[in-house]
């Protein structure tokens, strides 16, 4: 399924996987591996996996830009791999992301496996953001999931509290480790009542911690800005609802005591930001 224009010669490559479709809080890991990947020295596309026949195209559609002016183009959905140079850092980096197909993840894991081999990758890190209990006004957390235990033991906070339905990027990260390939997941915790706008904060933490991990470098001057202004849009909105204000508040005080649960706090502001 794989269309490879000319495999890159890497040096210690560190993939890392933004495959969206099943959670992506407040768009935190297809930003980050974007931002990322515009900063590449000599990055360039070198592969894809057209998706047009392995999404429902009424939930995945594809898009249309204007060329000219006038004439129209299909873009159809595709998960695209482009690989360059990570500044300081001295070593490759390859980017995969895309959105998430519907059909048969077995054949597009295997092939995604089978390339990171070809390549010489040493680590993978997938990238994603989670909603969760807790207010925009406190440092993002970034939690991990791991494929072995010394990975664990870098990556530190570890998320260890989920079991159930999963999607393609964690399918992917755990076939990597079955082949020899260590692997992390990387979730950025978004306040779950902004979690449906993309989130500056979180994009920044989950590369603030790529670099700790793998020492992959982004320039994150621009997103320093962009911070500031989520944060007083934020701001401003709850400003004109002092009643969500208050629930952010007792967010950020973690009540306790019986009167406000987290899941109270939850169904009270999940309309918050709709239409922000």
């Amino acid at each position: 399924m794989l269309e490879i224009d000319t495999a890159p010669r890497l040096r210690n490559p560190v993939l890392v996987l933004a495959i969206v479709g099943w959670v992506d809080a407040g768009e935190a890991g297809a930003r980050a591996a974007s931002v990322l990947g515009t900063q590449l020295d000599g990055a360039r596309v070198f592969a894809r996996l057209p998706l047009d026949d392995l999404v429902d195209l009424q939930q995945t559609r594809p898009t249309v830009t204007l060329v000219d002016g006038t004439t129209r183009r299909i873009a159809w959905p595709t998960i695209e791999l482009l690989a360059g140079r990570a500044g300081k850092s001295g070593r490759d980096v390859v980017c995969c992301i895309g959105p998430e197909p519907s059909l048969r993840w077995p054949g597009v894991t295997q092939e995604l496996v089978e390339l990171a081999r070809q390549l010489g990758v040493e680590t993978a890190v997938g990238l994603g953001g989670m909603p969760a209990v807790v207010s925009h006004r406190q440092p993002v957390s970034v939690l991990a999931t791991a494929t072995n235990t010394e990975l664990a033991h870098r990556a530190g906070a570890m998320r260890g509290d989920y079991h159930g339905a999963t999607g393609l990027q964690t399918v992917v990260q755990c076939a990597l480790g079955d082949a020899g390939i260590p692997a992390l997941g990387l979730w950025a915790q978004v306040p779950h009542y902004v979690s449906a706008t993309p989130s500056p904060p979180a994009v920044r933490a989950l590369l603030t911690r790529l670099e700790e991990l793998t020492g992959v470098a982004v320039d994150l001057a621009a997103l320093t800005t962009q911070v500031d202004e989520y944060t007083a849009r934020v701001e401003e909105s709850l400003a004109e609802r002092p009643d969500v204000a208050e629930l952010v508040t007792a967010i950020e005080e973690q009540t306790t005591d019986g009167e406000v649960s987290g899941d109270e706090l939850a169904s009270e502001i999940e309309q918050f930001l709709r239409d922000q």
